[in-house]
């Protein structure tokens, strides 16, 4: 079986972080999804990034600062008309509803478990490909 390859950009501020969800996701979350990373660090480097690159997936942190993950995804939401899903890192579950008011495909707790961040992952590529 030949895996589809995607493209996800990895925001945060903290390059730990960036590592962390990295290495959470995988270079192969599934067995038919392979992932080539892209990284940003601030607000303006994931436009610049979606402006000039085709993006799969969206994986930001809520947490990051100055600009969170939370108000990111509701500007590419509003902004782009074909926009690619997001999956949102976030500190708190009660942040869920934040989420969702952003139009955001899926969320994840901050510690990032590798094995639920990859299967969330892979449904969400799938799904873009369709």
């Amino acid at each position: 079986m030949t895996a589809q390859k995607y493209t996800v950009l990895l925001y945060s501020d903290d390059q730990l972080i960036r590592e962390r969800m990295r290495l959470a996701i995988g270079p192969r979350p599934a067995d038919d999804v392979e992932v080539t990373f892209v990284e940003a660090d601030t607000h303006g480097a994931v436009l610049r990034t979606l402006d000039g690159s085709e993006i799969d997936l969206l994986v930001l942190d809520g947490e990051a600062a100055p600009a969170g993950g939370l108000g990111i995804a509701r500007q590419v939401k509003d902004d782009y008309t074909d926009s690619p899903p997001v999956l949102l890192v976030i500190a708190r579950a009660a942040d869920r509803w934040l989420a969702s008011y952003a139009n955001v495909e899926a969320t994840i707790l901050h510690p990032i478990d590798p094995m639920e961040t990859a299967g969330i992952v892979a449904d969400l590529l799938r799904k873009r490909k369709i």
